[in-house]
């Protein structure tokens, strides 16, 4: 059904996909903890800097990471002198990129999930003696669990359905930066139709298991309440 070429970019975008969301994990659930619990005045501008991708054009953001990644950029110049050449062009290019764009589709269902758990059975951990670790993985992690669920599949179906960012950072090489929807683009700029259809109709498949999963996932907790409340 696919064409070698068709396997290669999916393969490439699965690959692209798991590291970003591994790393949005990373990095979001700290931001979205600390977005959550504190009262700092800081919290509106993080908040703002964390959700502009989601108003920002893809070409403007795209744009000024390339600025930054390119070897007069700061970001060009600190990995060069590394010894790893500029990030523009290269996988690993893609995965900043495609970290910077996805974001806020991770943060905020973390953030949501936390701050609905409320202080309440923190201090109760607390009282108990349990440090910071401990009250994330035993009271924070299993109470926001669905929102770490949709956090990861939000972050992953998001990069998968990118096309400007990683066009302006990684442009079009075959087996390093061609992902899936680079593909459909070049079906479509030549006239080949049937590919180009056959590629966009597995994406649009996948939009909507994705989208079935999201509604499992956040209408599982308002049936078991609903259950509890009924007996």
């Amino acid at each position: 059904m696919f064409t070698e070429a068709d396997i290669a970019t999916i393969v490439l975008t699965l690959k692209l996909a798991s590291v970003v969301t591994l790393l949005l994990l990373l990095i979001g659930t700290p931001i979205a903890l600390w977005l959550a619990r504190t009262r700092s005045w800081l919290k509106g501008p993080v908040s703002a800097v964390v959700a502009m991708p989601l108003v920002l054009p893809p070409t403007v953001l795209g744009f000024y990471l390339l600025v930054a990644m390119g070897p007069e950029g700061f970001v060009g110049t600190f990995t060069q002198s590394l010894g790893l050449g500029t990030l523009p062009f290269t996988f690993w290019g893609l995965v900043v990129a495609s970290v910077f764009y996805s974001l806020p589709f991770v943060v905020q269902p973390i953030h949501n999930a936390i701050a609905a758990i409320g202080n309440r059975p923190l201090e109760v951990a607390a009282t108990l003696r349990a440090g910071a670790l401990d009250r994330f993985f035993s009271v924070v992690l299993p109470l926001a669990r669905p929102g770490f669920l949709t956090a990861a599949i939000l972050g992953f179906a998001h990069t998968v359905g990118e096309f400007g960012v990683v066009l302006m950072i990684g442009g079009n090489i075959p087996g390093e930066t061609r992902v899936v929807s680079v593909q459909i683009y070049d079906y479509v700029e030549a006239l080949e139709y049937a590919n180009a259809h056959r590629l966009a109709g597995a994406l649009v498949l996948f939009s909507f298991f994705i989208l079935l999963s999201l509604y499992l996932i956040q209408g599982r907790p308002r049936h078991a309440k609903t259950r509890r409340v009924q007996n």
